[in-house]
């Protein structure tokens, strides 16, 4: 067997963490790819980080460059797995103590389109883009993503292939919908040895019962939002959608709440907000305090139930007190259900990330295998943003108590928090967004300061 080859280093940091991948990369310019594409996300972003981008090539003109065409060759033609360098990753990520996952974390469920020109690129075709709030010409993905209030970071990442691209469309074997998908991704992760609370997803999965059935028969407790106006039949004096339910529960003022519990949520920049949650009964449906599914909303404002700030919320986890047999699930109070379910924003922080700045959308090419690794590689450079971070700011574990505060933000809620520049990176303290950079060792430390500052608070005692 001869002697295998060394490869050139990345600078920093990223060289150590490169290297726990060499093993899954059987030739040196396949090693060496690894450390340039990871080294092109990691830059500034001057634009588009397209394959001449990250080589540093001329746009248009500079593709035929032998470095460009090397990252072409080591995304598209190359002989690697890019599952195993997931595996690889994740495990990197579950064996680091300030990045392990836990079991008061949250598994996040969700899906992110971005425009795409054409139909010749795979899973690309006219949908639902979320990025957009509009149909239009893109491609889908469905992610898992683990949370709690200190580190985020994404498990697995699966395209969704839409009818219209099958020759049988939805009668085609390898068609699957997205609740299919996202519960594939739940069992890896389990699979995996992922701990977690429970899984968390917005109304478009929570409404679902594919999924929610799924996640039933698997066993994984899940704390999933509906839509306030999801209705079920029931007799005209009662109620029939989650918000006539909410309506019905007695409210006076904050001095006399009625059916209502005081939350507090605190954020990371110090501000705190009164939230107000209450279990909630819509026999129609099968929720109630006592039943198997609960009913849970939470608001800023009982008399009024905001349409920004009020969710309405389902979720398996049994009431303290419960009187049962064998509860399948440790119980959740009304302030653990709210504080589980405002960690699925971050989900939302994560695509901002890695979109805005390590350009998640940004690959020219076509095949449904180089889509999938530049993700891979996407979510590497992402991960390796946290690992770098811990290293110069060492953290302590997860706590291993459950956390009694709910923290976290609601979708598209402002959480008021301050932009900061890393301290200690190679970023001049009053660089301006987008700025060059010295490195990419210091890109990674002013993507993950991002992070930090708005990551969720730690947990907190919750107002009674």
């Amino acid at each position: 067997m001869t002697k295998r080859r060394a490869c050139p280093p990345a600078p920093g940091p990223l060289e150590e963490f490169a290297a726990h991948f060499d093993p899954l990369f059987a030739r040196l310019a396949q090693r060496r790819g690894l450390r340039a594409y990871l080294e092109g996300l990691l830059l500034p972003r001057d634009r588009n980080k397209t394959l001449t981008a990250l080589a540093g090539a001329e746009p248009v003109v500079g593709a035929q460059h032998k470095v460009v065409q090397g990252l072409q060759w080591f995304l598209t033609e190359a002989s690697w797995d890019h599952e195993q360098v997931n595996q690889r990753r994740v495990q990197l990520l579950a064996g680091d103590p300030a990045t392990a996952p836990h079991a008061q974390g949250a598994l996040v469920i969700d899906d992110s389109g971005d425009r795409k020109a054409g139909r010749h690129t795979a899973h690309v075709a006219r949908q639902w883009l979320g990025s957009l709030g509009k149909t239009d010409n893109g491609i889908v993905a469905v992610t898992s993503l683990w949370a709690d209030e200190r580190v985020y970071w994404p498990i697995d990442v699966v395209p969704y292939t839409p009818a219209s691209r099958l020759a049988k469309g939805t009668r085609d074997p390898e068609f699957r919908t997205k609740p299919q998908l996202a519960a594939a991704l739940v069992q890896a992760a389990r699979d995996a040895g992922i701990c977690f609370r429970a899984v968390v997803a917005d109304c478009f999965y929570g409404d679902n019962e594919g999924f929610t059935q799924a996640l039933g028969r698997a066993g994984v407790a899940y704390v999933l939002a509906v839509k306030p106006r999801k209705g079920v039949w029931a007799l005209a004096e009662a109620a029939h959608t989650p918000v006539e339910a909410a309506r019905q529960l007695a409210w006076t003022s904050a001095e006399e709440p009625g059916d209502w519990t005081a939350v507090t949520r605190r954020f990371r920049d110090g501000h705190t907000q009164t939230w107000w949650a209450a279990e909630a009964s819509l026999p129609a449906a099968g929720w109630g305090p006592d039943r198997r599914l609960r009913l849970v909303v939470a608001t800023t404002d009982p008399a009024t139930l905001p349409k920004l700030s009020t969710w309405y919320l389902v979720t398996n986890l049994p009431r303290p007190g419960r009187q049962q047999q064998a509860a399948a699930f440790p119980p959740a109070d009304l302030a653990e259900v709210v504080r589980v379910y405002g960690l699925r924003n971050w989900v939302e922080q994560g695509y901002k990330q890695v979109k805005h700045e390590l350009g998640w959308a940004d690959f020219q090419v076509r095949s449904d295998r180089a889509i999938r690794r530049h993700w891979t590689l996407v979510c590497c450079a992402f991960s390796f943003c946290w690992r770098a971070w811990f290293a110069e700011h060492p953290a302590q574990p997860a706590p291993a108590e459950p956390a009694a505060a709910p923290t976290g933000a609601a979708r598209g809620e402002a959480t008021g928090q301050p932009r900061q520049p890393a301290q200690g990176s190679l970023v001049a303290g009053d660089a301006a967004p987008g700025a060059r950079l010295a490195d990419p060792v210091g890109r990674a430390g002013a993507l993950v300061a991002g992070m930090v500052t708005s990551a969720p608070a730690g947990p907190a005692v919750a107002a009674a």
